[in-house]
Order: C-alpha cells, then sequence, then structure tokens
C-alpha cells in the first residue's frame, strides 16, 4: 500500500503523479458524450480560466517563490502538505474574489451554442475541493432563475404563487360523513326548518348517491315545504334504492293523493307488505269516491249543482299549493255550465282561459270557452272558437258537434226574426218552435226565441200563450228584462191590468235606468182606469179596431134583439138597451171616439191643474190620480196651438173657479176674465 503521506514524498520533486483524469479531448478512449447540463458547467470554467489569464502575472510570480513551495500541479491535492494545501487554497480564494459574480440572466434559458472545448485540468484550480467525484454523479447544472417557470405542464396538485415562499402544498379536501349531514338535516326538520334541511340532506346524498334514507328523509321535507313535484322524484328514487321499505311506500301513496292521483296512490298501498291501515288510506279512498261521483253526474245529466259538490270533496284532499289537475278543472267548467247562471258562466269562464293561458293550442279548453259564449248568447264568437279548436285537431268530435249545432241554430233563429219583420207571425212562430228543439239546454238562446215568439202571439192579441211563452223565458233567464215587459203588456191586454201595473213597478224597480218604463207605466194606469168604466168595445162585441161599418153591423143586430119591444116584462133589456145606444154613439163618432180611445174622457181637470190635488201625477206635479202622458195633452188639445178665438184652443184663468177649457169645443174668445196665454206652446 502507498503512503500517500509520506515527508519524501512531499519533498520529492520529481514524484510520479497520479493518474490524470480522462480529457475531454479523447472521445475514442469510451469516454461517454458531455450532456448539455455538462457544457454549461465547461462556460462557467472557462470563466474562470479567463480570470487566471488577466491575473498571469502575479501567478508567474507566485510560481518562482522558494523552493520549498515548489509542486506539481498534476498531483493529486491529497499528495500535498498542509502548508500547500492553505497557500493554494488562499490564492484561489483571492483570486475568485476578484472574479465578477455571475448573474441570472447571463444564463440562457436554452443552451444552443456549443461551448468552447476545454480540459477538466484547465477548469480546476489545484488544490481545490471537487464539489462531486465524478462517479457517483456530476450534478452541477445550474438553478433556474427565480422569475423563470418551467414550460412543461403542471401536475394537478401544483399550487403556484408570486414567490417560492409563498407556494404550499395543495389542501386535502377533508373527508365528507354523510351521517353527520343526515343528522344535522334532521335537526332543521324538527325545528321546521325544511328550506335548510333539504340543503343538509342534498349535501347527504352528495356523498352517499345509493343511500334511500338520504332520498327519503328530503322528500320528507320537501312534502312538509309543500313541494310535491320534487318530493315525489326522490321518493321514487328512493323506493328503487330499497324497494321493499314500508315507510317509503306509505310516504309515496300519500305523495300521489296530495298531488290528485287517487288511484295511483291506492295501487301503491295495496302493494305494501304488511297491508297499510285504512287511516292511511282514508285519504284517497275518499277522494277516489267523489271524483268517481262526480264523473257519474256528469255522465247521467246530472245537476251542475251535485257535480260541484262532488268536486269540491275532492279538491279537500289536495296538497298545500297544489293546483287542480287538468281533468278537474274542465269537469268543474261542465258543472258551472250545467248551471248556466251569469256567475256560473263567469267562473266557468275563468276556468277556461286559465287553460288556454297555460297552452292557446289546447282543443278542449277551447271547446269549452266556446260553448260558455254559446251559452251567453256570443253565437259568432263561439263557432270561431269551434273552428279553432278543429284547426289543432280535425277529428275532435265534440268541436264538430258544437259547430254544427250552433250554425244551424243560429240559422233558424234568422230566418224566424225575418219573418217576424216582414209581418209573417205565424211562420216565425213555426220556426222559433222549431229552433228551440235544437239544443234544450241552452238556457240563455232559449229564453230569447221564447220571448221572440211571444211576441209574435201578441201580434196575432194571442194573449195568453205570450204570457205563456215569456212564463218559459222567465224560469230559463230570471233576469230577462224584456220578457218581464212583453208578459205585462200581454197581462193587461188579456183584462188584467192591475197586474200588468205592478209588472212594469217592478221593472222600474229593479232596473230605474230601463227605457221606456216610464212612460209604459203611465199608460198601464191609464189603461187600468179605462178598464173600469164601461167597455164600450165589449158591448158591441166587437175589437178595438173595427171599422165603423162593423160597429153599425154589431149595434143593429144588438138593437134587435135587446130591444124592449122585443122584451116585455124583462127589466134589464132596457138597460142594455141603452148601453148599446150609449156605446153605438160614442163609437160611431170619429172624435168621441178617439178621445175614449186615448182615456181623454177619463181626465179630471183638477187632476190637471193644482185643485188640491197638486199637477200631473207621477212626475208632473205630484200627487194623486192617473198618469198622463205628455203626447195625450198635447192631442187633447189640438196639438197646443189654440189661443184667441180658434176653436180648439184655451185659456189659462189666473183666477175664479171657471173651468180651464173656456173655448173647447170651438167657443169663441175663451176665457174673458184673466190674462190669456196665447200662441203655440203649453205654459208650464
Amino acid at each position: 500500500m502507498v503512503n500517500f503521506f509520506n515527508k519524501s514524498s512531499k519533498k520529492s520533486k520529481h514524484a510520479a503523479p497520479p493518474p490524470a483524469p480522462a480529457s475531454s479531448s479523447h472521445p475514442h478512449q469510451g469516454t461517454p458524450p458531455s450532456s448539455p447540463d455538462k457544457k454549461a458547467h465547461s462556460r462557467v470554467k472557462d470563466r474562470d480560466r479567463e480570470g487566471r489569464r488577466s491575473n498571469s502575472h502575479s501567478h508567474s510570480h507566485s510560481s518562482r517563490r522558494s523552493h520549498k513551495y515548489d509542486h506539481d500541479r498534476d498531483s493529486h491535492p491529497l499528495n500535498l502538505s498542509l502548508d500547500e494545501l492553505r497557500r493554494l487554497s488562499t490564492s484561489n480564494m483571492s483570486a475568485m474574489s476578484d472574479q465578477p459574480t455571475p448573474q441570472p440572466m447571463d444564463v440562457d434559458r436554452e443552451f444552443t451554442a456549443s461551448p468552447t472545448p476545454s480540459s477538466p485540468a484547465a477548469a480546476q484550480a489545484p488544490g481545490a475541493f471537487p464539489k462531486s467525484n465524478g462517479v457517483n454523479g456530476d450534478d452541477s447544472r445550474p438553478a433556474p432563475p427565480p422569475h423563470r417557470y418551467t414550460t412543461s405542464p403542471p401536475p394537478p396538485s401544483a399550487n403556484y404563487a408570486a414567490t417560492p415562499e409563498a407556494a404550499s402544498s395543495p389542501a386535502q379536501p377533508p373527508k365528507i360523513d354523510a351521517e353527520e349531514y343526515k343528522a344535522a338535516g334532521n335537526k332543521f326538520f324538527k325545528i321546521k326548518d325544511y328550506a335548510q334541511a333539504v340543503k343538509e340532506y342534498s349535501k347527504a346524498i352528495e356523498a352517499d348517491p345509493a343511500n334511500a334514507t338520504y332520498y327519503s328523509n328530503r322528500a320528507a321535507a320537501l312534502m312538509s315545504a309543500s313541494r310535491f313535484i320534487e318530493a315525489l322524484e326522490d321518493c321514487k328514487q328512493a323506493d328503487e334504492l330499497d324497494p321493499n321499505n314500508q315507510k317509503i311506500q306509505l310516504r309515496l301513496g300519500r305523495l300521489y293523493t296530495s298531488l290528485g292521483r287517487p288511484d295511483e296512490a291506492l295501487s301503491v298501498f295495496n302493494s305494501i307488505t304488511p297491508p297499510a291501515t285504512v287511516k292511511d288510506m282514508q285519504p284517497a279512498l275518499n277522494m277516489q269516491k267523489h271524483l268517481r261521483q262526480a264523473e257519474e253526474y256528469l255522465a247521467n245529466g246530472g245537476s251542475g249543482s251535485l257535480v260541484t259538490y262532488a268536486l269540491n270533496e275532492v279538491d279537500k284532499g289536495l296538497g298545500v299549493g297544489v293546483s287542480r289537475p287538468r281533468k278537474w278543472v274542465l269537469m268543474r267548467a261542465e258543472a258551472l255550465l250545467r248551471l248556466g247562471n251569469a256567475n256560473s258562466l263567469g267562473e266557468a269562464q275563468n276556468l277556461a282561459m286559465m287553460l288556454l293561458r297555460g297552452n292557446s293550442q289546447d282543443p278542449d279548453a277551447l271547446v269549452l270557452r266556446g260553448r260558455i259564449l254559446y251559452a251567453q248568447g256570443e253565437n259568432e264568437k263561439a263557432i270561431q272558437h269551434f273552428r279553432q279548436a278543429l284547426s289543432c285537431d280535425p277529428d275532435f268530435k265534440d268541436a264538430v258537434k258544437f259547430l254544427r249545432m250552433v250554425k244551424k241554430l243560429e240559422g233558424m233563429k234568422e230566418e224566424g226574426n225575418t219573418a217576424f219583420k216582414s209581418g209573417r207571425y205565424q211562420e216565425a212562430i213555426d220556426l222559433y218552435t222549431n229552433a228551440l228543439e235544437v239544443d234544450p239546454s241552452n238556457k240563455n238562446t232559449n229564453s230569447k226565441i221564447l220571448q221572440n215568439r211571444a211576441l209574435c202571439q201578441t201580434r196575432l192579441k194571442k194573449w195568453t200563450q205570450a204570457i205563456g211563452d215569456c212564463d218559459k223565458a222567465l224560469e230559463l233567464d230570471p233576469s230577462y228584462t224584456k220578457a218581464k215587459k212583453t208578459r205585462a203588456k200581454a197581462l193587461g191586454e188579456s183584462g188584467n191590468w192591475e197586474e200588468a201595473v205592478r209588472e212594469y213597478k217592478a221593472v222600474h224597480e229593479a232596473n230605474p235606468s230601463e227605457p221606456g218604463i216610464a212612460k209604459d207605466i203611465r199608460n198601464a194606469e191609464l189603461e187600468l182606469k179605462k178598464s173600469k168604466r164601461k167597455d164600450y168595445y165589449k158591448i158591441l162585441g166587437i175589437e178595438k179596431d173595427a171599422t165603423e161599418p162593423e160597429i153599425k153591423k154589431a149595434y143593429r143586430k144588438l138593437a134587435i134583439v135587446h130591444h124592449p119591444d122585443k122584451n116585455p116584462g124583462d127589466e134589464e133589456a132596457e138597460h142594455r138597451f141603452k148601453e148599446i145606444q150609449e156605446a153605438h154613439e160614442t163609437l160611431s163618432d170619429p172624435q168621441k171616439r178617439a178621445r175614449y180611445d186615448s182615456g181623454e174622457d177619463l181626465i179630471d181637470p183638477s187632476d190637471m191643474f193644482g185643485g188640491g190635488g197638486g199637477g200631473f201625477p207621477g212626475g208632473m206635479g205630484g200627487g194623486g190620480g192617473v198618469q198622463i202622458d205628455p203626447e195625450m195633452l198635447f192631442s187633447m188639445f189640438g196639438g197646443m196651438g189654440g189661443g184667441g178665438g180658434r176653436p180648439g184652443g184655451f185659456n189659462f184663468q189666473s183666477g175664479g173657479a171657471g173651468s180651464p177649457f173656456g173655448g173647447m169645443g170651438g167657443m169663441p174668445g175663451g176665457g174673458r176674465r184673466g190674462q190669456q196665454f196665447q200662441g203655440g206652446g203649453f205654459p208650464f
């Protein structure tokens, strides 16, 4: 073994040098090619070598020192003495301090230029301690500058920061415990904070999506929050995950009931093992029972009130905030249509509009809306809705049925109106009668047809039939004012003016703004008063529109029959004969007949002008007595153009008790006392 620390070796100037490391200039000797990192290291060594050349003078001076310090530069540092090692270390430190410190920006990011070839011996100063022995690994690559970043894709967990000090390892996600979320949800559920309970149960489901309990609990919270549709979806999912869970199935049945699906609810209840109790199934059973009752009432023509009652009972089983199913809405609208009154038709119209807002092309809703318009008498709009329904569904039988019916009814009604206007009253009656058979259920339209037929009956003086048609019209529509007025007129013309006056006054009380009602009341009261006097037409047995020859013929016939000479011993014959003569005298004279027909002969002057009674009753001065139509007064006083000494004129006296008709009948001069009002117009 060679002793490297022998003093003789230190003093020997020509000692055998240790084997030198392989030079990079001899690649043929089996040395591997240098890597890009080693080339960079060579550039750093080149800069050191250039620095040493700049101080060649000082180096040469050091080499010429005493023989004591001479040594072989190719010898291994371990062969040097301690003093020599200290000297070399001091010399190297001084040389390095003179060199400029390399900056990070001096190092290229990519080393593309080839480094200047150099030998390892020239790169390393003698006596320096190497950083690596070159055998275990030559890790001499420089560190990248701080502001440079790698261009390779970062790992998923990398945490970037502005400075290396701020960089930290990524936080690991906490471990999720689904049961803890479930327990928190249960606590919120107990205090009725259902929204927060739903959030906690949702977190539990995210942690464990295959747990049926979490879905069931969230369904319970959603159900309590009146979110039934969402609750149903969760309950279905829970039932799929745990098919035989009785608690989940009971909750599913209750959800179906709350949503108005009793058949599905009972199907779920019946599938539970052990079977569900009657208490659990009772709400669904009640809903199904009343729903079937409503369907039977509609199918068998039951009244709308029965259907409405059954549907009200069905609604009690719905959950809070749950809308009625579409089928129930249509059934309720049908029931309201059968009721037929204004309020029910308005409510049915609201239901139809609600359906159309949801789907404007819903054929059922369009037909429903058309039927409502038809029931309200708006047949043209009804026809438009039926046609629109057919455009949505050409095979919709209800739309075809109602369209044909309304068009037929409207056509027959128009034909009857045309016949009435043409004076063909019997033909109009026949057409109206046929129209009534088209749709007996349409109260509004049929009441109008009956009213029109009653008018035809009055034109034919069939008062009894007219009253009957009016009664039927009022049964269908009790608020039909026109039928009430026609009935009052028919009652009066049939001889019952007292009842006619009561009818007219009832119309006035119900609707004071009804046009012409005040005039109708005045005429009826006058006719009532006229009916209490002798009826000359009745005495002669003729109609009120009888001609003069008919009056004479009737008079001659009755005079022969009731002449006293023809009835000896009959005390009443003379009285009857006098009435016949009085009737003939009045009706054969055109002026007397006109005054008789108009009722002028019944007017008491005291009823017209002051006289304690106070003017014109019924709107022209107040007080009791008959109401006089102003038109009648004009006809009574010859058009109100009297004055002076013209016949038919009159003078208004300001004093005395004389008659206000001074000059009636052509008496010249009129009243001579008091101021005279001459000229046209009545001085009220």
